[in-house]
């Protein structure tokens, strides 16, 4: 049953009647206004009911499709049979089409004029933000097809939307970006991978996404480039639903982006505390390993977290060997790992040191 935001039946006696139509294609309130007054409310009912659709739907409902309108819906049913229905939540996800198009339209920006697809490739031979898209996407696969086979449809609507959101757009297309920044020859072979790791993740993805959002998926996988030699389906709908691949699957590449991104995590606390009106600004920062193990990983992925905490470069520093630089702000990632963050004479160290949320996990500032 579909309820109004504040969990009421919906009654055309309390203006809180929602209509799919409405919500598809946006409504003002004046328009609300004239649905009532076209039923057969009694008069006193009526200024009741216009009263609840003023407070309710104060500006109207704006227009949000049928994508965002079906995905909303579909992720309530983790709820109970029951939905309490928030506009602002459709409108959310109207907003997240919206991502979702600039995404593919800035891979596709990536991809270039005239790409063709590649034949399939392993994985091993990809750079290690490739291997880990591949890899988690491959996850989020398993996940939601277990979860559409148990109809568990919120559960697998989820799963797709937080690999979209938190891992491709989030993380590998930042991560990716060096590649493609200018024609650095040191990058060819990191760039050929990353565009078809790209390609790769646009079409599975989209048809990963499809059941939930049909029209924008099928609008943005009828722009995708076809492999060479390869007729494909002619609508997205028809095609065959992403299953798992055996090679894609990489553990140790995972845990190890558990640790860049904890790391990159911890130096962005940093850069929020110390750059609060430069945000923009890159500092340099070290890391400080307590083991060989933890510092093969940080160096091997030195790129990785320049790119996504925003540095100017990034020193490794084993415990033992080397002592912790001095000037910087500290935050311990684990127990193997501490980041150190370059403090600018322009920054008020002091004020950081008394006034920073993280105090329980810096060491000093010297």
């Amino acid at each position: 049953m579909i309820r109004d935001a504040h969990g009421r039946k919906m009654s055309k006696s309390l203006g809180n009647v929602i209509d799919p139509l409405e919500v598809i294609n946006g409504v003002t309130l004046e328009g609300l206004h004239k649905r009532l007054e076209e039923g057969n409310l009694d008069p006193k009912e009526l200024v009741v009911a216009k009263e609840g659709q003023v407070k309710d739907f104060p500006n109207g409902i704006p227009e949000c499709g049928a994508d965002a309108l079906r995905f909303a819906l579909v992720s309530y049913t983790a709820q109970s049979d029951k939905i309490n229905l928030d506009i602002l939540r459709v409108v959310g996800y109207r907003q997240w089409c919206n991502k979702l198009w600039n995404a593919v339209r800035f891979a596709m920006m990536k991809l270039g004029e005239g790409y063709t697809p590649l034949p399939t490739q392993n994985p091993e031979t990809m750079p290690f933000s490739c291997k880990w898209i591949l890899s988690v996407l491959n996850k989020a696969v398993t996940k939601t097809v277990e979860s559409l086979n148990a109809y568990e449809f919120s559960d697998a609507a989820n799963t797709v939307y937080a690999w979209w959101q938190y891992q491709f757009c989030d993380i590998y297309i930042e991560a990716i970006k060096p590649y493609f920044a200018g024609d650095n020859p040191a990058f060819a072979s990191e760039r050929v991978h990353a565009q078809h790791a790209l390609w790769v993740c646009l079409e599975t993805g989209l048809r990963l996404l499809h059941p939930f959002m049909p029209f924008v998926t099928e609008e943005l996988w009828q722009r995708l480039p076809s492999p060479k030699d390869y007729q494909r389906e002619a609508s997205i709908m028809i095609c065959d639903y992403p299953s798992t691949m055996e090679n894609w699957t990489n553990e140790t590449v995972e845990t190890e982006m558990e640790t860049v991104l904890a790391t990159v995590r911890s130096l962005r606390a940093l850069r929020a505390e110390l750059l609060e009106k430069q945000k923009n600004e890159r500092l340099p920062a070290f890391a400080l390993c307590e083991n060989n193990s933890t510092s093969e990983i940080v160096k091997s992925h030195e790129l990785e977290i320049r790119t996504l905490a925003n540095l100017s470069s990034l020193e490794v520093l084993l415990k033992g060997e080397h002592s912790a630089p001095a000037g910087s702000a500290v935050e311990t990632v684990n127990e193997n790992l501490k980041v150190y963050l370059k403090v600018d004479g322009a920054i008020n160290a002091e004020a950081y040191t008394s006034n920073s949320p993280h105090n329980a996990a810096i060491s000093h500032i010297r």
